[in-house]
């Protein structure tokens, strides 16, 4: 059977396109990780479940990693070298960890972190972490779009979310409240957003529920029935006479239902 690394030897001969990304084997002892550089906590559960991969002797995936004064950083792999140094501490050796070169910006590092297959998915708060760090080095909404492959409104909104309150965001931590709903409630009430939330959630949890939905934190009146109060107006407009606020939403509507026509119509 062929090898990849006989088929890339003899490339001159058979024409093939295949090329070769370096990965070193770098001393354990050589790494390390640099506090609160990472975008994501350590949790012990994936640790352990990596300590696992190795011991079992996983193909895990080689780490990100720069040379710096103190040694040779990981940008991305913090589980994976976690889950080694358990795996010696009990006794299996793991001399030497295969890494690879990262190439790129401050903001590249984020993105990078924030995109890897191989961490567990980010959530929304450490998401929007990421983005602030990205914007406390004078990035804008659309360069840390474009690095993170995601939406400007994407960034913006989970901007935002940092901006709601410590009340909210300790409840989204806690999972009791989606970071949507955490969003919305802050956009319509402003610094009152956490007390209202604190308020909704126990009545939630009165009537037994474990979490906030957003149609429990921002009620909101039925649409059908908006519209059927609108049109009862339009047909006895005639014998009433509206406050001119009111008169002006209802030639909105008028004009709403012309095009609505027309477009049907055509």
């Amino acid at each position: 059977m062929t090898t990849l690394s006989q088929l890339y030897k003899q490339k001159d001969k058979n024409g093939t396109g295949t090329t070769v990304k370096k990965t070193f084997m770098v001393p354990t002892d050589e790494l390390y990780l640099e506090e609160g550089s990472n975008i994501r906590p350590v949790e012990q559960e994936h640790a352990e479940y990596m300590r696992d991969c190795w011991i079992d002797g996983s193909d895990l995936p080689p780490l990100s990693v720069e040379v710096t004064e103190q040694g040779i950083k990981i940008i991305d792999g913090q589980h994976r070298f976690i889950g080694a140094k358990l795996a010696i501490a009990m006794g299996h050796d793991i001399p030497r960890i295969e890494c690879r070169d990262f190439v790129g910006t401050e903001l590249d590092k984020l993105a990078h972190m924030a995109k890897s297959s191989q961490g567990k998915p980010i959530t929304p708060l450490q998401r929007a972490g990421a983005y602030n760090r990205a914007r406390n080095q004078g990035h804008t909404s659309a360069e840390i779009a474009r690095a993170f492959g995601r939406s400007v409104a994407d960034v913006e909104t989970h901007l935002q979310l940092l901006s709601s309150g410590d009340v909210l965001i300790g409840m989204v931590e806690s999972g009791e409240v989606a970071a949507t709903t955490a969003i919305a409630l802050s956009r319509e009430h402003g610094p009152k957003a956490g007390t209202v939330a604190t308020e909704s959630l126990a009545k939630a949890k009165a009537a037994g529920k474990k979490k906030l939905t957003r149609s429990a934190a921002i009620p909101q009146f039925s649409a059908v029935k908006a519209r059927q109060f609108i049109q009862s107006i339009v047909d006895c407009e005639d014998a009433i006479v509206l406050p001119p606020e009111a008169t002006v939403i209802l030639e909105e509507y008028k004009a709403f239902l012309k095009d609505a026509g027309q477009e049907s119509g055509s």
